[in-house]
């Protein structure tokens, strides 16, 4: 690898950062659900769309007070479909069985499918099929992508310490996109995982920090494990990880973060996988980050494993301090509340960082927070990561 980046602890002060996508602008939705659809996009249109976003998006985080941003993923159409335009394999457009959480309240159901009813959208729940040999087409694709928000990081804010650039995990693409091709389930796994092997040293090569985008190690559990043993849930957790470590051969664990989560949706959740079901197999990533949703009201008691100690000593944990699903903007007290506890069980404020519960747009148009409250609600994140250094830091 050329050269690494670690990621900071909070020294001195609680650092903040996000899960990594932000409001996209109308237009650029429009373009990613006409692009999916098959419609025809200009190319230099969306090109020049792209960049003016993400000069947008990264002022906005700076105004709010977070210490570690990224492009908001405004390259991108869906926080892991997006992978269909850089990799061979990918073909048409079918739909995933909704999380069995969803479907055990009809109601609920009919009221989240009318929300997004005639709307230019891209969702993750409308999916194409694997029907040949995955391979990454081109490394300019990812390399773009880094140089782009480079090149704008240096403009914006060219004293920045750290930002990060996020890609999937194998496992969430091998369970959401049907595989019409691999002889086995572990086949096409590790075919994702070579091909996503080379985004994940691309971000690292390119001075980022790595955010890997694991809800597949919690969510599908209520997916395509619904009427499984949980025993079974966590042998494909420890599959993934696997994966994931293979790939991540060449990259020091400083310089990569892992995120997991239960499904960025305001929902039930009520058979969500518990937190220490899976955590101990979690933490046998080769990471130097944990992110975990401790603000929803199905986890945020959860952040109690870790008076136990279970992160190994060079890690950090970045704590969702704030609900991505919610219009509530958080008071800043609860805010701080909720990172001192978390810092306590920790035993050490400067290895956690404050941040979200996950993203706020994590397909193009399917954000369920008004972009303005996005902005208040990353500076009511700042302002209680300040409340809360004051008394952690004495």
């Amino acid at each position: 690898m050329g050269t690494a980046y670690s990621m900071h602890r909070s020294d001195g002060r609680i650092l903040t950062t996000h899960t990594g996508s932000l409001p996209r602008p109308p237009a650029l939705v429009e373009m990613f659900a006409d692009r999916v659809h098959g419609r025809a996009v200009d190319g230099r249109a969306m090109a020049a769309a792209i960049e003016d976003a993400t000069n947008w998006v990264l002022p906005k985080q700076l105004e709010a007070g977070i210490d570690i941003p990224n492009n908001g993923e405004q390259p991108r159409d869906a926080f892991f479909l997006y992978v269909r335009h850089r990799m061979s394999g990918f073909t048409g457009l079918g739909t995933r069985q909704p999380p069995a959480d969803v479907a055990r309240y009809p109601g609920f159901l009919a009221m989240r499918q009318a929300l997004t009813a005639n709307k230019a959208v891209v969702t993750n729940f409308e999916v194409p099929a694997v029907v040949d040999e995955v391979r990454y087409l081109d490394p300019a694709y990812v390399e773009t992508e880094c140089k782009d928000f480079r090149r704008i990081l240096t403009t914006h804010a060219p004293e920045q310490r750290e930002a990060f650039i996020t890609a999937p995990s194998p496992g969430i693409i091998a369970t959401a996109v049907p595989n019409e091709f691999y002889d086995d389930a572990e086949t096409y796994l590790d075919a994702l995982a070579e091909a996503l092997r080379i985004e994940y040293e691309a971000i690292v090569r390119n001075g980022f920090t790595l955010q890997l985008d694991c809800p597949d190690l919690a969510l599908e559990r209520h997916i395509t494990y619904a009427d499984r043993p949980v025993s079974d849930f966590v042998a494909f957790v420890e599959r993934v990880i696997a994966a994931i470590n293979r790939s991540l051969v060449n990259i020091p664990r400083d310089s990569v973060r892992v995120h997991v989560c239960w499904g960025n949706y305001e929902g039930p959740h009520d058979l969500d996988v518990p937190l220490a079901e899976i955590l101990p197999t979690i933490l046998q990533a080769n990471v130097g980050g944990i992110v975990l949703p401790f603000a929803n009201p199905r986890h945020a008691h959860e952040y109690k494993l870790f008076e136990s100690g279970p992160l190994a000593d060079n890690q950090v944990l970045v704590a969702g301090v704030i609900d991505t699903t919610t219009n509530y903007v958080e008071h800043p007290e609860v805010v701080a509340d909720r990172i001192e506890r978390i810092a306590q069980a920790v035993g050490d404020p400067s290895r956690v960082l404050a941040g979200t519960d996950c993203g706020f747009d994590t397909s193009a148009g399917m954000g369920k927070v008004a972009e303005d409250v996005v902005w208040a609600k990353l500076a009511a994140l700042s302002e209680g990561a300040k409340l809360a250094s004051g008394r952690l830091f004495r």
